[in-house]
């Protein structure tokens, strides 16, 4: 028997794999990103690993970061399923090793006879048959002691190893949604505050038009009592005020706006001190990608990441779905003590053993199981096309980012120009009004192009800005993350969890 459990489980340690042989499957997209006018030539095939703190440089930000991946509540959303998914796998792996138990137990039975005989114990040793008369019974009493093994199932075909390579698989799909959480947070903190950033140039510029335009009002009235300036004049002055006003009514609102989104993002209050003061302020401190990336860049995004888990997961449940058509093997074991007296309950007398096994075979389920591996199969299909469209949305991600990359300074040099004309021209308005060249119609006009020069620059820088975190957000280089020729896996270090032991990674 001893040999026949050894044999067994021999087997069963070298079992058979149904799991089909993973190989990733090649990127969708092409080997380089889109060239031409709207593009930055790209010439190395590299990218360095970058972190949040070499693009988004002003200590503030990266304060106000540092302050959000400790609070924020979808970070803590994101740790809690990785430690379910974590216990998920311990449990399934857990179904690979026997279940072995022990138990103790003890009975005293009194029992009784017709004819006044009955059977006893013997005083002082527990054991033996004694008789009584009348109506009284004897008393019987029994120990046990006994350790064994339940429900072991010998996995001869690789059923419960691919169910724990998928639950493994799952493991590590979530610890890649938290970092694509992560990731996405970093990157709506920095358009928070850039945004905020722009806000507060547009309300300064709001501010100084609608000073001017209070000083042209007041003017403008005074000519018109004076008889030497129309009621249109003073018309058209108002008008720019009360737009200015407006407009500054709406930018204070957008800062409060802006202050609570950063809360959130952040889950605690934010230090004034922390937010920026102007979009012009902001730019310098905003560095750039380094140049130089192919598309298999992505490959380290950690949305493709978790898709490429997902993937692998469903290639081990086909193994799984597969293992389930042919018998389930289980053993089951029992070493035990037994005796009628607590005092020999430990002597050789009383050991006792028994094993046995037994094989489980459905004949007939109705092509249950059939069905259960096409339904792998075809989940399988669907994690691979969602693998491959993840890489193309990806691709498509960041050459919109980078087209946008190749034109935004040329935009913002045009918006400057724009400006200085715009600037100039109000100059010259002015005075040509103020010495009765020109009308006042004119000079508002002049100003009112300069308002939206002034205004339409700062949007352009905001999206200067933004297009910094965009490249950072959509190409997903972390330095914490790291690329294998096996495929990527995720870091300790960076880890909420750190990753169970296994056998073998794959």
């Amino acid at each position: 028997m001893r040999r026949a459990i050894t044999l067994l489980v021999a087997t069963a340690l070298a079992g058979c794999s149904m799991t089909p042989t993973y190989e990733r499957p090649a990127a969708p997209v092409p080997p380089s990103w889109p060239v031409g006018d709207a593009y930055l030539r790209q010439s190395e095939a590299a990218l360095p690993a970058v972190t949040y703190r070499d693009i988004f440089r002003d200590p503030r930000l990266q304060r106000l970061i540092e302050t959000a991946l400790v609070n924020n509540r979808d970070l803590r959303i994101a740790a809690a399923n990785i430690a379910i998914a974590r216990a998920q796998f311990r449990i399934q792996r857990a179904e690979r090793f026997p279940t072995v138990g022990a138990s103790l137990g003890a009975s005293v039975r009194r029992g009784s006879s017709a004819n006044g005989v009955g059977t006893g114990t013997n005083p002082g040793t527990g054991t033996g048959t004694g008789a009584t008369t009348g109506s009284g019974g004897g008393v019987n009493d029994s120990y046990s002691a006994s350790v064994g093994v339940t429900s072991f199932e010998i996995d001869l075909f690789g059923r419960l190893a691919a169910l724990s390579r998928a639950a493994l698989e799952d493991y590590f799909a979530t610890e890649a949604a938290a970092r694509a959480t992560r990731l996405a947070l970093v990157g709506d903190i920095a358009d928070a505050w850039t945004t905020y950033a722009a806000d507060r140039s547009l309300l300064q510029i709001a501010e100084r038009t609608a000073r001017s335009a209070e000083t042209s009002v007041r003017l403008t009235r005074a000519r018109l009592q004076g008889g030497i300036a129309p009621r249109t004049d003073l018309r058209q002055a108002e008008l720019v005020l009360a737009q200015a006003n407006s407009d500054l009514a709406e930018q204070r609102s957008a800062l409060a706006q802006d202050a609570n989104l950063l809360r959130l993002l952040i889950g605690t209050d934010v230090d004034s001190t922390l937010l920026p003061e102007s979009i012009e302020a902001v730019l310098p401190t905003l560095a750039e990608l380094p140049a130089g990336l192919d598309s298999s860049v992505l490959l380290r995004r950690p949305d493709v990441v978790q898709s490429e888990y997902d993937l692998r997961a469903a290639n081990a449940r086909i193994g799984a779905a597969r293992a389930a058509l042919f018998p389930r093997i289980s053993l089951t074991g029992l070493l035990g003590l037994a005796s009628g007296a607590l005092g020999g309950l430990f002597s050789g007398d009383a050991f006792t053993w028994s094993a046995s096994g037994g094989v489980d075979y459905d004949i007939f389920a109705g092509g249950a199981r059939r069905a259960g591996v096409d339904q792998a199969r075809a989940t399988f299909d669907r994690a691979l096309a969602t693998y491959e469209r993840t890489i193309q949305t990806a691709f498509r991600e960041v050459s919109d980012a980078l087209a946008r990359r190749g034109t935004i300074d040329d935009q913002v040099r045009a918006q400057t120009a724009l400006l200085a004309a715009s600037r100039d021209n109000y100059t010259l308005s002015d005075a040509r009004y103020r010495g009765g060249i020109d009308t006042f119609l004119q000079s508002l006009d002049a100003q009112r192009s300069l308002y939206s020069a002034e205004r339409s620059l700062v949007g352009t820088r905001l999206a200067q800005a933004q297009n910094l975190t965009e490249l950072y957000r959509t190409i997903g280089g972390d330095a914490l993350l790291e690329t294998t020729p096996q495929g990527p896996r995720p870091l300790s270090p960076e880890s909420t969890a750190t990753p169970p032991k296994t056998g073998q990674r794959r």
